[in-house]
């Protein structure tokens, strides 16, 4: 199944500011995003961008092997907005620089292990994980807790200007 992900350019400048705030001790910053989702033809799955909500300075927690750790209380308050919505949940942050971003060996082995965890609370919808570059984005869906990831086919920051990529 190819996945394609429309963001209001409005809300990716939102992310932007957000993600681009310095912490006290954390290298980087986490929010989360809530997505809808609907099927179109070809085997192929639209998610359409709902919210962002930050996580709280006082969500992180220290930890010296990553950029940033953010604690239990971060994951359940990003839970209920979910459930609260009937979205799908998105846990997001930036590696900076420009062009089609990767994620690293940590991101990928936490992401496996608390993405598949979002379907507890909320079974019926994808979620998944993104690491946006200054004007790019990668990002990986779990479809339902049983199946692996897959990635994200095309992104659309719809606005002016509009601009669409696709990682593959």
């Amino acid at each position: 199944m190819k996945l394609h992900l429309k963001l209001p350019r409005s809300l990716v400048l939102q992310i932007h500011a957000d993600l681009s705030r310095r912490h006290t001790f954390a290298h980087e910053r986490v929010g989360f995003l809530m997505v809808g989702a609907t099927s179109l033809p070809d085997q192929r799955l639209l998610l359409l961008a709902r919210n962002y909500s930050p996580v709280a300075d006082e969500d992180y927690e220290m930890d010296p092997s990553c950029g940033a750790r953010i604690g239990g209380p971060a994951f359940r308050k990003a839970l209920e907005r979910a459930y609260r919505t009937r979205s799908g949940l998105v846990h997001i942050h930036s590696h900076g620089g420009s062009g089609i971003p990767g994620f690293s060996g940590i991101d990928l082995r936490s992401g496996s292990e608390f993405v598949p965890g979002f379907f507890e609370a909320i079974p019926s919808m994808p979620h998944g994980m993104i690491v946006f570059s200054g004007d790019r984005a990668a990002g990986r869906f779990w479809l339902n807790r049983g199946l692996g990831s897959t990635e994200v086919a095309e992104f659309a920051f719809v606005g002016a200007p509009l601009l669409k990529f696709g990682v593959r």
